[in-house]
């Protein structure tokens, strides 16, 4: 079998890693976690000689000794740890530890045996058992640790166990420095043809390091150059979208990340340069990065039954996303921060016009009306109209916005992950406050698998497919992932199922045996 040697060094400690070519990419990035001693939820750089950051990835240039790269370990922030990591200290075991266990070997077993056991289950029961009991105490006082439910102008995060939903401004100040200190960090030729493609990893990359990878997408597009755009303005732009996305489970800033790497990329794979003007591109990639701006976790029904402030102000029509363009027109209106600033008052109000169409768009409960919109237009489709081209940049947002099962599994399940912590910590505020449960958000009756196979065959692949009926090309980087995502979760629900049966006999044969005993000493 054919292997690679890699060369690198760990807080000046010389390494080495040996591996087959066709090595899966999260079993080396568990190969160089190990040489690091890492935790899971650090964060893993690697440098190239010349101090570039270069991918964790099976097509790593082979090296030699004395060309070493450079691994580096970021420790996870202390106070963007789960509550379970806090408690680890103190009660001597760490549930999230216990978690990430259980899901590879779901995963292992999985795929080895076809059929998850009765006991992995079990145990999962016992998880979520502890962490109901930790998340249902209002007071941890031996421990220091408080759970605020408080009544207030502004609901606590989805995160209140862990952080203020808003960014304290240590927090983002901290960030800013290091942005400041990286934003003219030369960014590799690996990774800026990696950055355009579906298989992106964002789970490398810190928050300043990805303003610097936001900021390369519109240098690649030529958009400082076109739109005169001043380096320092873009900067301050990008640092303030940064500020003013939250600390959530799934709608945070990273997810505007992946939102806006997905667009970037779809940009490139479908060669729209050559089909839209530089000004329909701006205003798709401007559109990712704000889509979400100051999202609190709780979606548009939670805003409309708990009759918010943001209901309110919007008359309950898409609340969220009218808020959403609201503060990305309000960061625009400084003017350090305006990067629409040299353009002229038409294009403005024609960025400005397609900014708001493009987030709009993201409100799901829009979704067929803008599919079948889109789906009768393709016969005929024609680049040249104006109305053909603006459905076509709501249809890529969206495709972009729900993207993640495009992804590797390695990448897209830590997201899901996220969303079905966000959508429980929602339909367990709404049981508190008396209002109607979400019925996919509720944690008594969702599971893993069962959120994903109705969403993925009835939502991601008619709109994925019918993309890919204007662009071919994109059957084998959107749509191939999706399915075999799909024959993922089919098979995890099949295994859940089984599962669930065999407990339900097992626990019948229990119930009933002292009685069948009995009856046949009667005899």
């Amino acid at each position: 079998m054919e292997t690679k040697i890699i060369y690198f060094t760990v807080n000046g400690r010389p390494e080495q890693a040996e591996f087959p070519v066709d090595c899966p990419a999260q079993d080396l990035k568990d190969l160089f976690r190990c040489a690091a001693e890492a935790g899971p939820h650090d964060i893993l750089k690697l440098y190239n000689p010349k101090g570039n950051i270069i991918n964790i990835s099976p097509s790593l240039e082979p090296n030699s000794p004395t060309a070493c790269y450079k691994l580096e370990v970021v420790a996870a922030d202390y106070n963007s740890e789960p509550l379970e990591a806090e408690l680890a200290g103190a009660l001597g075991f760490d549930l999230l530890s216990m978690e990430k266990r259980l899901q590879d070997l779901e995963k292992k077993i999985l795929i080895e045996g076809g059929e998850t056991p009765a006991v992995v289950y079990e145990m999962k029961k016992q998880v979520d058992s502890f962490r109901e009991k930790l998340e249902s105490v209002e007071h941890l006082s031996w421990l220091g640790l408080f759970k605020d439910l408080s009544e207030g102008t502004h609901k606590p995060s989805p995160f209140y166990h862990k952080r203020a939903l808003r960014k304290t401004r240590e927090e983002y100040e901290h960030v800013r420095e290091k942005f400041v200190q990286m934003r003219s960090l030369e960014v590799s030729d690996e990774v800026r043809q990696y950055l355009k493609t579906p298989t992106f990893d964002n789970w490398q990359w810190e928050d300043a390091e990805i303003m610097v990878l936001l900021q390369l997408m519109y240098t690649d597009l030529d958009f400082i150059t076109t739109f005169n755009i001043e380096p320092e303005v873009l900067q301050q732009f990008l640092f303030e979208v940064y500020r003013r996305y939250n600390n959530i489970p799934f709608h945070n800033f990273k997810h505007c990340f992946c939102v806006t790497q997905m667009m970037y990329g779809l940009i490139w794979l479908t060669d729209l340069r050559s089909q839209m003007d530089s000004i329909d591109l701006l205003i798709m990639l401007t559109s990712a990065v704000c889509h979400d701006l100051d999202h609190t976790g709780y979606n548009n029904a939670y805003q409309i039954n708990a009759r918010t402030e943001l209901a309110l102000r919007y008359n309950d029509i898409s609340p969220l996303e009218n808020h959403h363009c609201a503060v990305a027109f309000e960061i625009l209106e400084k003017t350090e921060c305006n990067i629409f600033r040299n353009v002229s008052l038409d294009q403005y109000k024609r960025i400005r016009e397609g900014i708001i169409k493009c987030i709009l768009a993201t409100d799901m409960s829009r979704h067929n009306e803008i599919l079948n919109k889109f789906k009768s237009l393709l016969p005929s489709f024609d680049f040249s109209n104006k109305d053909h081209r603006d459905v076509l940049m709501m249809i890529l947002i969206k495709v972009s916005d729900i993207s993640n099962e495009a992804r590797p599994m390695e990448v897209a399940e830590p997201w899901l992950d996220c969303l079905l912590q966000e959508f429980y910590n929602q339909s367990d505020v709404e049981k508190l406050e008396g209002l109607p449960v979400t019925p996919f958000m509720d944690r008594d009756k969702v599971t893993k698998p069962s959120s994903q196979t109705g969403f993925i065959r009835f939502v991601l692949l008619p709109l994925f497919i019918e993309l890919a009926n204007l662009f071919p090309c994109l059957e084998h980087h959107i749509i191939d992932p999706v399915r075999k995502a799909l024959d993922y979760y089919t098979e995890m629900e099949k295994a859940l199922e089984r599962a669930k049966s065999s407990l339900s006999s097992a626990d019948n044969q229990t119930a009933s045996g002292p009685e069948t005993t009995k009856a046949a000493e009667c005899k």
